[in-house]
């Protein structure tokens, strides 16, 4: 979380990251309320977002995050369009591995780009579809959430992921993603990819943020 808060204040052109985690987890967005989550303290290590959207488990996930500047020419599209563009692309790198995707288009789902900041909120929990999310077999296996500021656009989605191909992805809305999902994501996202290691500079302000933010009580209890 501190690594994402870093790169959108120092990004200068669009970016992707990926990761994983090592042990159980869960993110909550940012207008959540503790009290809802503190139940799984003991399982699970608890983070406040900040983005919006609404409790998700971490562990057998494929997390990511694009950082869009405000020097961008996307920034000025709105959420929604952005929100659909990018799981468009999650979208069509899920097909070209053989899945059967789509995107959400139900009556009466909340709108795509559960967002804070300049352009408003609305919550939604992880189990349920928002316009535009993406569905494998009928099911949801990626959503997202963002945060709008000055300096640009922070867009933090996950994708569940099956453990093995014993799991059946009709059943249990997961997805094999398979070899270099990765890249393929981020070819569907753009024809111009240059890899990059963190800047050590990077490294340092997300150290600094994390202790003074989403590592304290403070912020994990604020609502």
């Amino acid at each position: 979380m501190a690594i994402d808060q870093a790169l959108l204040e120092t990004a200068d052109v669009p970016s992707i990251r990926f990761y994983r985690w090592d042990h159980p987890a869960l993110s909550f967005g940012y207008f959540g309320r503790y009290g809802d989550v503190a139940h799984y303290a003991p399982e699970h290590d608890l983070v406040r977002r900040w983005t919006g959207g609404g409790i998700v488990f971490h562990g057998d996930d494929l997390t990511y995050s694009i950082i869009i500047p405000d020097s961008a020419e996307l920034f000025a599209a709105s959420s929604k369009s952005i929100y659909s563009a990018i799981h468009s692309a999650l979208r069509d790198a899920l097909v070209k591995n053989g899945e059967h995707a789509e995107l959400a288009s139900v009556a009466g789902v909340a709108d795509a780009g559960t967002a804070v900041g300049d352009r408003g909120y609305k919550d939604a929990c992880f189990a349920n579809p928002v316009q535009a999310d993406v569905l494998v077999n009928g099911r949801k296996v990626a959503g997202a959430a963002q945060r709008w500021t000055r300096a640009g656009l922070l867009h933090q989605g996950t994708i569940q992921l099956a453990t093995g191909r014993v799991r059946v992805a009709a059943a249990t809305g997961h997805v094999d993603l398979g070899e270099d999902f990765e890249m393929r994501f981020a070819q569907q996202l753009s024809d111009k990819i240059t890899m990059h290691n963190l800047d050590q500079d990077i490294v340092d302000r997300a150290q600094t943020v994390a202790a003074q933010k989403y590592g304290s009580d403070v912020w994990l209890r604020k609502r």
